[in-house]
């Protein structure tokens, strides 16, 4: 009776063992298959191109890539991912469904919303990832600035958006909305932003708006006009009050990160806007910021997002872009980011899956980005109130 009572005790035991087994060898199987499709593929990589160290760093997985799988993978280095989207709605709309010309896109917000509702990528590919079973499931993965991922982007690094502070020059760095006001009005010049709808610029505005909203539920959800009007009106304000004591007295604005960086190097700015959090002192360290320059975040929390690698629905090496996707959540991958001497861009990885004692991925307090029809009507207004 006993012997009975504990094989029907282990009998589904057993069977969800052997399932589990067999669901791993199959995926194994898949992967093994990818790996062979995908050797002597070449994959193009449409990303930013505005940062040296991550295309240093592009380079680097490039030559292991081509190394360990024989995929060659080919950076096309882009000013702004919404020109790739474009690119892809053309091909669309002239009925090119297959050997595209981008096999693999660095994309979040607004222009992965556009490329899900045109239809622009292919199918969920995620689940084939071997590496997508270290990524911390805690962090902000599963959607995209509160869109669903759904299997069609795989995460890559998380993004927190900071103050690269010259603490020689700025004894007491402001860390809220009325403080950064304060402190450019009795430092004039000294500080500005990129031109929306450069990406930084853009962010600035979004955390803004969230500093100077009380209730923030509206702004993850569609912005209807009422709501627009209502709640970016103090957003306007400040920027009135903002503009007349910026760099160039906010007649001009700098048209990348890379530019206003480069500005806080030359001791134009004290201060200047970065998404990523470990930027400051890769810069120090590599030489291209001075010694004095830290992070800062606005006390409220960080504007915070994760930054994703996405296949085109008419990619020409999809096996290769599975592979080149897969390599870049690799521990090995992942390790080499996070290190301020390379890139120091935040993992996606459990703090377990990277060799060696490596930065917590969320660095600041963080606070998630709005639904991105917030940010297409911000960049609009901010065009028809200050473009010039």
């Amino acid at each position: 009776m006993f012997k009975t009572r504990v094989r029907a005790l282990l009998r589904p035991l057993l069977t969800a063992a052997l399932l589990l087994t067999t669901q791993l060898h199959a995926a194994e199987t898949t992967w093994q298959q990818t790996l062979a499709e995908a050797k002597g593929q070449r994959v193009y990589f449409n990303a930013w191109g505005g940062s040296p160290e991550i295309n240093a760093y592009l380079v680097w997985a490039g030559q292991e890539i081509e190394r360990q799988y024989g995929v060659t993978l080919v950076q096309v280095k882009v000013d702004d991912i919404a020109q790739s989207v474009s690119q892809l709605l053309a091909s669309k709309q002239a009925g090119k469904t297959s050997d595209g010309p981008i096999d693999l896109l660095w994309v979040n917000g607004e222009n992965f919303k556009a490329l899900k509702e045109q239809g622009l990528l292919g199918a969920p590919f995620t689940q084939d990832l071997p590496n997508m079973a270290l990524v911390d499931t805690k962090l902000p993965v599963h959607e995209d600035f509160t869109l669903p991922v759904a299997g069609l982007e795989a995460p890559w690094g998380i993004g927190q958006l900071n103050l690269m502070v010259n603490g020689d020059e700025v004894a007491t760095p402001p860390t809220s909305a009325a403080e950064l006001l304060a402190w450019a009005r009795a430092n004039p010049g000294r500080f500005t932003y990129p031109k929306p709808p450069q990406f930084h610029g853009s962010s600035f505005l979004k955390q803004i708006l969230l500093e100077l909203t009380a209730d923030p539920a509206p702004l993850y959800r569609e912005a209807s006009n009422a709501d627009f009007a209502r709640l970016t009106a103090p957003l306007w304000g400040w920027l009135d009050q903002l503009h007349p004591v910026l760099w160039r007295k906010g007649k001009l604005f700098p048209t990348s990160a890379a530019e206003t960086k480069q500005l806080l190097d030359d001791g134009e700015l004290a201060m200047a806007i970065s998404f990523n959090p470990g930027e400051a002192q890769s810069s120090v360290q590599n030489g291209t910021l001075p010694p004095a320059v830290k992070a800062v975040a606005m006390a409220k929390g960080a504007l915070t997002n994760s930054h994703f690698l996405a296949i085109p629905f008419n990619a020409s090496a999809r096996a290769g872009a599975k592979v080149v996707a897969n390599f870049l959540l690799s521990p090995t991958a992942q390790a080499r980011k996070v290190d301020p001497a390379f890139w120091g861009d935040p993992s996606v990885l459990r703090q377990d899956a990277l060799p060696g004692n490596r930065q917590p991925a969320l660095r600041f307090k963080a606070v998630a980005e709005p639904h991105p029809s917030w940010q297409t009507r911000l960049e609009a207004a901010w065009a028809e109130r200050y473009g010039h």
